[in-house]
């Protein structure tokens, strides 16, 4: 008994105070309302602050609104300070921005274009559902699904949207065949339809091999692999990779591809973030050109996986790069996919080049400044002059080989090569900007297709056009198409209308396989490199 009165004695005051202190702490959860009567109170934090002005907004607004529609509009509003390159994808566009990275979608295999209110096929992907269909280029689509297309001013992606859909899925297509006058139904089943993102991969001349990368997809590193290959097997001895226009895509991609240049143990890329402990990608010593002289094409628009490959060849004194000062992304997204079939591409790291260089350009001033940084740099003479392009000696790195590279805004070419602005006149801006040589190219294909079908490489091409009059047809066309005919304007731009005519007439015969022999010769940049080399 005594044992037990002294427990309590202890036990008592200590059971008072907690009592104390949890009365105090749920006090702190109640505070009166405006009636009178308590009211539960819960602090927010900012993990529910959003739902609970969301709920508010649901339940006692004075209007009925979406939930769902102001989540859509405030998601983006939540980033809009973070870096460029973070970004809300809604479920409603994510098959479509994926698809230009997959390397494939579901369709019918088709190339078209919009002509006299029609929608044309240019080419047949070999293989695919229109071709086992028996459709052919130069046929019309009429309608698809029993929707009329023929004579409606539809986009072009909306006219893809109703020609794509999931592999295995039906589509009914209404044709027109000019070259019988008649009109087929058929019921295509969609299949999966490759998307190249290597252009081209052919012979320069005896010794140099070019190969153009358009952009870095699932597929890439495979379609590289088999472009060199083909080079490899036509003696090439050196080799332009021409990376202008890339934009980037799959980090995997392009380290696999560098990997192919580089010794054993030479340093791709190195990536690092606040959660993501630096990663250091290395080449494998299995690459089978580690020995062929090779030179990369950049320019304003080749951004992030192209400036990956550019700063890995320049760093590691592998070869030279060629064009003007690119686009400067050196950050790292991952894409995470949200509960309702959404995603959020968000930056999770900076990448650094192997001398340690971060090209990533500022973005502080906001996002409309640092898509505009491109025509600042127009305007600035950067285009024109390498003199114009400055660096803080802060950004200054020294490559193996004792070559002084920068980071801090993109890859400076080891030769720098102005935009080309000869041969342009008022006359080929009209001709440009209303897409008048493109639009005659198709003509021009369309009436003269039957005698053209054999013809297999650009010079085949080229031979036939000889005597055609293409140009004094082009000009009677354009003046159809509201550009007045100007002599003056001709003679100024006429190499450079009379060789994108060429070129666009081949591509619609024999792809770009035709077309970059042509176009080549209006290309300064590839003819330097090209040069160089010789």
């Amino acid at each position: 008994m005594e044992y037990n009165n002294k427990k309590n004695a202890i036990l008592l005051p200590v059971l008072l105070a907690c009592a104390i202190v949890l009365g105090m702490f749920l006090n702190s959860f109640f505070q009166k309302g405006s009636s009178g009567e308590s009211t539960i109170f819960q602090l927010p934090t900012a993990s529910n602050k959003l739902d609970i002005v969301l709920d508010m907004v649901e339940e006692d607004y004075v209007d009925t609104v979406s939930s769902d529609r102001l989540v859509e509009e405030a998601i983006p509003a939540l980033l809009k300070d973070l870096d460029p390159h973070t970004v809300y994808i809604p479920a409603k566009d994510l098959q479509r921005v994926n698809d230009d990275l997959k390397g494939n979608f579901g369709g019918i295999g088709v190339q078209f274009v919009r002509y006299q209110d029609t929608v044309a096929i240019v080419r047949v992907i070999p293989g695919g559902p229109s071709e086992i269909a028996g459709i052919k280029a130069g046929d019309r689509i009429v309608s698809v699904n029993d929707s009329l297309i023929a004579g409606k001013k539809l986009s072009d992606n909306n006219i893809i949207s109703r020609l794509k859909g999931p592999k295995g899925t039906p589509v009914k297509v209404g044709i027109y065949r000019r070259s019988s006058n008649e009109n087929l139904d058929m019921e295509l089943l969609r299949g999966s339809i490759p998307v190249p993102s290597v252009d081209v991969a052919y012979m320069l001349n005896d010794s140099i091999g070019y190969i153009k990368v358009s952009r870095f997809a699932a597929t890439t590193y495979f379609e590289f692999s088999e472009g060199l290959q083909k080079l490899h097997n036509e003696g090439v001895q050196k080799l332009i990779v021409d990376l202008r226009g890339n934009t980037g895509g799959y980090l995997g991609e392009a380290t696999n591809m560098i990997n192919e240049f580089l010794s054993k143990g030479k340093m791709i890329v190195y990536t690092q973030g606040k959660a993501q402990p630096k990663t250091d990608y290395m080449s494998t010593g299995n690459g089978q050109y580690q020995d062929l002289p090779i030179m990369v094409l950049i320019d304003e628009a080749s951004a992030s996986a192209s400036e990956i490959f550019a700063g890995a060849i320049q760093d590691n004194d592998r070869g030279k790069i060629v064009g003007r000062r690119s686009f400067g992304k050196g950050l790292v997204q991952e894409q995470r996919r949200l509960p309702d079939g959404s995603a959020l591409r968000l930056t999770v790291a900076r990448y650094y080049t192997p001398t340690g260089r971060c090209i990533q350009k500022p973005y502080n001033n906001g996002k409309e400044e640092y898509y505009n940084d491109i025509n600042h740099r127009f305007l600035n003479g950067e285009f024109q002059k390498k003199d114009s392009i400055h660096f803080n000696d802060s950004l200054k790195f020294t490559t193996p080989g004792g070559n002084v590279v920068y980071g801090g805004g993109g890859i400076m070419p080891d030769v720098f090569i102005p935009v080309d602005t000869s041969g342009y006149s008022n006359y080929f801006r009209d001709l440009r900007t209303k897409g008048i040589i493109y639009q005659y190219a198709f003509a021009f294909v369309d009436k003269n297709r039957e005698e053209m079908l054999n013809l297999k490489t650009h010079t085949e091409v080229l031979s036939y056009l000889k005597n055609k009059n293409i140009i004094s047809k082009l000009v009677a066309f354009a003046d159809k198409k509201g550009v007045k005919p100007d002599s003056k304007g001709l003679r100024q731009s006429r190499k450079v209308i009379e060789t994108q005519l060429k070129a666009y007439i081949a591509r619609d015969i024999i792809d770009d396989i035709g077309f970059y022999p042509i176009i080549k010769e209006l290309d300064k940049t590839l003819l330097e490199a090209e040069q160089m080399f010789n």
